[in-house]
């Protein structure tokens, strides 16, 4: 995790000249906590850090370094809640700690928008991550979502009115624009259709948003650079329609026609990025090749299929190799001014690809991997994705 507090567990611990045994003994917990806590591999439950900042004899504000005015302890607070919740990345790394540090945050600062989107958002994220987002077909055979199911979430429940709340308060517009897009995801999951509704019609339409307007706004190399971002997100938006589209209609579609899409998608991207430099959506591109493996398999191309799971760990090691530097920059000729943010990643992605197969949800989906997982070749993939 990118967190400072193991460091500064261990700084003390070093400061107090105590071994790691000494302190876990104190503290209740095996020295391999302790040990795990200093490395970055996990975070101390939040009922030990009183007991922690105690034994080192400091604040709880100095234990988490937290320096400067009331805001920026705010802002730290929230940061290291984002930092932690992009940790988890589909699987529950850390949650629980998650919420209660937003919790805390709350208590401390009960009436900040910012405060309650980060609790919020944590909120959401732990809805996919303990529960997952469920979907039924209907009599036409399409996909809806599971919306009774869905409003048995706890953490859902519990997100909604601080959504709603929040962006009462809020005067961040991009922070605004997260909480509409997650409260309306959230509206539609739990199958409030006219809430969500109401927040699309008070969005602007597509050539209104910043992207396009801000093409609009300037000149020469800049409106050339607004050009390149504005491409960059209108390809991944378009891809995501597509393979959301190709969800909804699972059973009006057949295999190859399902395959040919998806493989039409990933196309709009190495049009775009011609060099093979796909920067921060290689990702994203490698998820669709994981699909991609499961439509070619239905369709009987077993042989292709695994051959997109190969250009799966490709995209995903790319990804992780431009983690390590934090940044990266794009290449390709239509694309070359964007800029690129790069989150660092510590874990690794790749190595769990195995058990993330295939990434999204459709019925068959279990059926396909049973049959993918019992192929000797399914085994050598696994075996390279976690090497």
């Amino acid at each position: 995790m990118q967190l400072d507090l193991g460091t500064k567990i261990r700084n003390l611990r070093r400061r107090d000249s105590r071994t790691q045994e000494v302190l876990a003994e104190a503290l209740g917990v095996t020295s391999q906590a302790v040990s795990r806590w200093e490395s970055g591999g996990s975070y101390p439950d939040m009922n030990l850090i009183p007991s922690i900042a105690n034994y080192f004899n400091v604040t709880i504000d100095e234990l988490f370094g937290y320096t400067g005015t009331h805001d920026n302890k705010a802002e730290m607070l929230m940061k290291r809640v984002n930092e932690m919740m992009s940790q988890n990345n589909g699987r529950d790394v850390c949650t629980d700690e998650c919420i209660l540090l937003a919790r805390q945050a709350m208590v401390e600062f009960p009436g900040n928008g910012k405060v309650m989107l980060c609790l919020a958002s944590a909120l959401y994220q732990a809805g996919y991550v303990r529960h997952g987002e469920h979907h039924l077909t209907d009599d036409e055979g399409y996909s809806v979502y599971d919306a009774k199911r869905h409003r048995t979430y706890a953490e859902w429940k519990e997100a909604i009115p601080l959504y709603e709340k929040a962006l009462n308060i809020l005067n961040d517009t991009e922070l605004s624009r997260l909480a509409v897009r997650e409260l309306s995801q959230l509206y539609v999951n739990t199958g409030a259709y006219e809430k969500a509704l109401a927040l699309a019609e008070s969005a602007p339409d597509l050539w209104g948003c910043c992207e396009f307007l801000r093409i609009r706004a300037c000149d020469g190399k800049e409106q050339a650079k607004a050009y390149s971002e504005a491409l960059l997100k209108t390809i991944r938006a378009c891809t995501e329609l597509i393979v959301n589209e190709t969800l909804l209609l699972h059973q009006h579609m057949t295999p190859a026609q399902k395959s040919h899409v998806i493989q039409s998608a990933i196309g709009l991207f190495s049009l775009i990025c011609s060099d093979g430099n796909m920067g921060e959506h290689h990702a994203w591109i490698g998820k669709l090749y994981m699909l991609l493996s499961a439509y070619l398999w239905q369709d009987g191309q077993h042989d292709e299929a695994f051959a997109s799971l190969d250009n799966t760990l490709e995209h995903f090691k790319a990804y992780e190799a431009l983690s390590e530097k934090g940044k990266c920059s794009f290449t390709a000729p239509l694309v070359q001014l964007a800029r690129s943010t790069f989150p660092r990643i510590e874990v690794s992605l790749t190595a769990n690809l195995p058990e993330d197969w295939p990434w999204w949800n459709f019925p068959e989906a279990a059926s396909v991997k049973a049959e993918m997982s019992a192929d000797p070749r399914w085994h050598a993939w696994s075996a390279k994705a976690r090497s």
